[in-house]
């Protein structure tokens, strides 16, 4: 007989738990966080909110993903890791709902910022609850379809969005709302039931912490915290950019956020096949340097194709970044799970920081300057600190 959440390697009810990570990570990530991203015009264009808080509010969000992030083993630990997602999805959709009027500046940010907080919790968790129960031979094809439903939200709110604001804001919000709820109800029994995770007596916690910060993971975690800043000036001002900056209207941005939400749809598996053909850390500094050009490509000049090249490009390094991230963690860990989940853990707060730092810091740059090619080009700057921090990392783990 199978224990629950553990099934056994001939069954494959591991898709069905991978089926609902994709659902989390669609409805954290996918549309909880960049779904904004084409309505933040419409917002400023409707009068519902100046340009300088709508552009606050979507800083909220990745404010939220910090607080999700560094809370989530705690939200875990009290109510469980399978409680905590089912919930953390819930509140997600709960937040798009709380967006249907404009209440206030203040009303939104809270909402926004939940919606963030979700998506970090969802993040940190859904992955790691998952993979241990699936056949080690299809873990890399779990984690595949897991990191896709990043893609899919994008691609949704490119495609979704635009139609929906045609109908009016309220009722895009409310759509949102409603297909979150529909993933979350779908997908509420399908998660894997917890499992005690036992401490070694020969790894004892504090040798655990000592271990994750070790030099050569301390540089994973500033690489991926710098590769989140690279990625901010897509994820916030994209679409505004090229709707208002450029004066192409929002169509021709949504129409790039589409692009974008292409290349997260093949991100996470084209970056797992790289790393199987070339390894972890040669596929990582290669994604560096391809997010590097690709950012800077969009302020490089206003020719069509470079816009979409640049949306591709950073598009795919979204959720691609992920699993070479996670596999990395991994590799240096040595097998070592309690180090590879609490590396994971403080790569992925890393990220927050990053991301949180990164659109306040460009939000109040942005309304003192109104320039946009300054923060693109502090973005590739950051993608390429981070390639020269990994070019000097150690080469091991040193305990």
């Amino acid at each position: 007989m199978n224990t629950p959440g553990r099934p056994s390697d001939s069954e494959s009810p591991w898709i069905g738990s991978a089926l609902a990570g994709l659902a989390a990570v669609l409805v954290g990530i996918g549309l909880g966080r960049f779904a904004y991203t084409p309505l933040l015009p419409a917002l400023i264009e409707a009068g519902w909110f100046a340009e300088t808080d709508a552009i606050y509010l979507g800083a909220a969000n990745l404010a939220g993903y910090l607080a999700g992030a560094i809370t989530a083993r705690a939200m875990a630990n009290t109510f469980g890791t399978r409680r905590t997602l089912q919930l953390m999805m819930l509140s997600a959709a709960i937040s798009f709902a709380g967006c249907i009027f404009p209440l206030a500046f203040s009303w939104y940010f809270v909402w926004r910022f939940i919606a963030g907080a979700a998506g970090g919790a969802l993040m940190v968790l859904a992955a790691s609850h998952i993979l241990p129960g699936v056949p080690s031979a299809r873990r890399g094809l779990a984690g595949g379809i897991i990191f896709t439903g990043v893609g899919l939200g994008i691609s949704a709110s490119g495609t979704l969005v635009p139609a929906l604001i045609r109908i009016g804001l309220a009722e895009t919000w409310a759509a949102l709302a409603i297909i979150s709820l529909i993933a979350t109800i779908a997908t509420w029994r399908a998660w894997p039931a917890d499992t005690p995770h036992p401490m070694s007596a020969s790894t004892p916690v504090s040798a655990t912490k000592r271990a994750a910060f070790a030099p050569v993971l301390i540089s994973l975690y500033a690489v991926y915290g710098l590769c989140a800043i690279g990625l901010v000036a897509h994820m916030v001002f994209l679409v505004d950019y090229v709707a208002r900056g450029l004066g192409q209207g929002i169509d021709a941005g949504a129409a790039l956020w589409v692009a974008f939400g292409a290349g997260a749809l093949f991100g996470p598996m084209a970056s797992g096949r790289l790393a199987d053909a070339v390894g972890f850390k040669t596929a990582l500094r290669l994604a560096l340097a391809t997010q590097a050009i690709a950012v800077v490509l969009a302020v490089a000049g206003d020719a069509t194709w470079l816009l979409y090249a640049s949306s591709i490009l950073v598009g795919a390094a979204v959720p691609g970044i992920v699993p070479l991230v996670v596999g990395r963690a991994q590799q240096l860990s040595d097998g070592d799970s309690a180090l590879q989940r609490t590396a994971w853990s403080y790569a992925t707060v890393a990220f927050s920081i990053g991301q949180a730092v990164a659109a306040y810091a460009f939000s109040y740059m942005f309304e003192t300057t109104g320039r946009y090619d300054v923060l693109f080009q502090i973005g590739a700057a950051a993608a390429l600190t981070a390639l020269i921090i990994d070019l000097l990392t150690p080469k091991s783990v040193h305990r």
